[in-house]
């Protein structure tokens, strides 16, 4: 049984409700109808199928917003009323909870102040980074308390999270280089499926421990609301078992993408440190970036459908397409992160382009960057952006100056890896002495270790020396005849094994040399061409 014909009709009129509003707004998603009659909101079910979903019967129709009522009061009690029956009178009417053919059921609400949700707050800047302590004990109390074992631990173990990844990655082959870039896909694919395979142990102890709930399996910012004192978390998934029955890192990891997503990183941080402390659980820290890009694809996928939905328009179809492309690029960057401080050194003639590539590698990698030229004449107390045109190895370039300076980096990095962080090091590191003097410090402090060697062809080279001359706020003193002068001081990469130095040709856009980087750090092989 479809939806009634009539039913958008009347219950788009106040004199349709008993309250009798002064007015009723529609509001309509891809599987609902939502009529906002004053203080109360009437949520009717769409007859749709999207084969993650089935609404195309009454029956089902009744039963889903049974569970929606039944599952959503789990947090938010006040809010969720009742289910009422949609009746056709014998005058052929439609009438609310009245003797009559019931043709379909909405689940009554209390309305929800927008004003007070989440997201409004962040994006004016009205709530503080405290408040997510309170969402993050709301969520582990939420979590100690819900259901477990049996048939949630079967439906929520490794297998589904693979089909899910399964199906994401078929359901979005449509899409690429659309919304998501081919290059993206292929390397969040063969990341995920091996990230998968080579964790199973992780993901089988996760299920074993009782980590598997009846979860929200929708924890984003537009689902909560601030109320003082109580807080309202809403709108869980009712519809499949398969998305809501899931590790609980998975769903304190949607809501920190969504913080990511939103600008909030530093929220979605504070979010999740404070729901650490108060469920105990350290795997999270090993599954976060796993469940951030998961869930960033899967808004990228289901923002991306309204893309292609006729019944939208234009502009919205476009924006639709911008915001599942900027939500695919996040699932990317959570992709690309890696799951241990690394010292990466940019190594290379000047002019080659590190810099830049320093600049797009650390936005992907989450890393901090130590720029040499900036360094150097930090310590020397000049100005960043004044020029010292010495002679090749004199000066401000002098082999004392420049052994201090490569100290000094390598001594800020090395604090920085202590405290958990990455570090790219943009520096020529021509000797071979100071490269292998930065590969013993991430020895000893158990970090990760890459040289990428930035290489270029000679007439890009030069035109690129002499535009950064003209460009404001430039740090490098970099020129033609100090490169050719370098380029006979310069120890070939030779002392380092092919898993720790990488060439690039900075030719290439700096996507694809970054792609080609992450590739290599990550031991990935694609089956689709990047």
């Amino acid at each position: 049984m479809m939806t009634h014909p009539q039913l958008i009709a009347a219950m788009s009129l106040p004199e349709f409700y008993p309250a009798k509003p002064e007015r009723v707004e529609l509001l309509q998603t891809h599987i609902s109808l939502i009529f906002i009659a004053g203080d109360v909101v009437y949520k009717v079910k769409k007859a749709v199928d999207f084969g993650f979903l089935d609404f195309t019967t009454l029956e089902k129709r009744q039963f889903y917003c049974g569970e929606e009522l039944r599952l959503n009061r789990r947090l938010a009690p006040e809010i969720y009323l009742s289910v009422v029956g949609i009746v056709e009178r014998p005058d052929g009417r439609l009438a609310l909870n009245e003797p009559g053919l019931v043709v379909d059921y909405a689940v009554v609400m209390k309305k929800i102040p927008e004003e007070r949700m989440l997201k409004k707050l962040l994006a004016s800047g009205e709530t503080s980074i405290s408040v997510m302590e309170r969402v993050a004990r709301k969520v582990a109390d939420f979590h100690r308390q819900a259901e477990t074992g049996g048939k949630i631990d079967e439906i929520g173990g490794l297998e589904t999270i693979r089909r899910n990844h399964e199906e994401n990655f078929e359901q979005t082959l449509p899409f690429i280089d659309v919304t998501i870039p081919r290059y993206q896909y292929a390397l969040i694919r063969s990341w995920a499926l091996k990230f998968l395979e080579a964790q199973e142990g992780l993901f089988r102890r996760r299920v074993a421990n009782h980590r598997i709930r009846d979860c929200h399996g929708d924890l984003h910012l537009e689902h909560i609301c601030l109320l003082d004192p109580e807080i309202v978390i809403f709108d869980c998934i009712e519809f499949n078992e398969r998305f809501r029955y899931e590790d609980v890192a998975a769903e304190a990891a949607f809501l920190a993408m969504d913080l990511d997503f939103n600008g909030c990183p530093e929220y979605g941080e504070a979010f999740v440190q404070a729901y650490i402390s108060c469920s105990g659980d350290e795997e999270i820290r090993q599954l976060l970036n796993f469940y951030k890009c998961y869930y960033a694809y899967v808004r990228g996928k289901v923002v991306g459908f309204k893309s292609h939905d006729a019944a939208v328009s234009q502009k919205e179809r476009d924006e639709a397409r911008e915001t599942a492309s900027r939500y695919f690029d996040l699932a990317y960057t959570c992709a690309a992160r890696l799951e241990r401080p690394a010292l990466i050194l940019m190594t290379g003639l000047m002019g080659t382009g590190k810099s830049v590539l320093a600049r797009s590698l650390a936005s992907r990698l989450g890393a901090e960057i130590l720029q040499m030229d900036v360094l150097r004449k930090e310590m020397l107390n000049i100005p960043v952006t004044d020029h010292h045109f010495a002679e090749f190895g004199q000066g401000i370039y002098s082999d004392a100056v420049t052994r201090r300076t490569y100290a000094e980096a390598l001594s800020r990095a090395e604090g920085m890896i202590r405290l958990g962080k990455s570090v790219i090091i943009d520096a020529s590191y021509k000797r071979r002495e100071e490269r292998l003097k930065a590969k013993f410090a991430a020895g000893r402090l158990e970090a990760d270790f890459y040289a990428i060697e930035c290489r270029c062809p000679e007439d890009v080279l030069k035109e690129r020396l002499e535009k950064r001359l003209s460009e404001t706020g430039e740090a490098s003193d970099g020129r033609w005849e100090i490169y050719q002068a370098q380029k006979k001081d310069f120890d070939p990469v030779d002392e380092l094994s092919d898993g720790e130095h990488f060439s690039v040709s900075t030719a290439a856009p700096p996507e694809v040399c970054v792609q080609e980087i992450l590739l290599k750090i990550k031991k990935l092989k694609t089956d689709i061409v990047s």
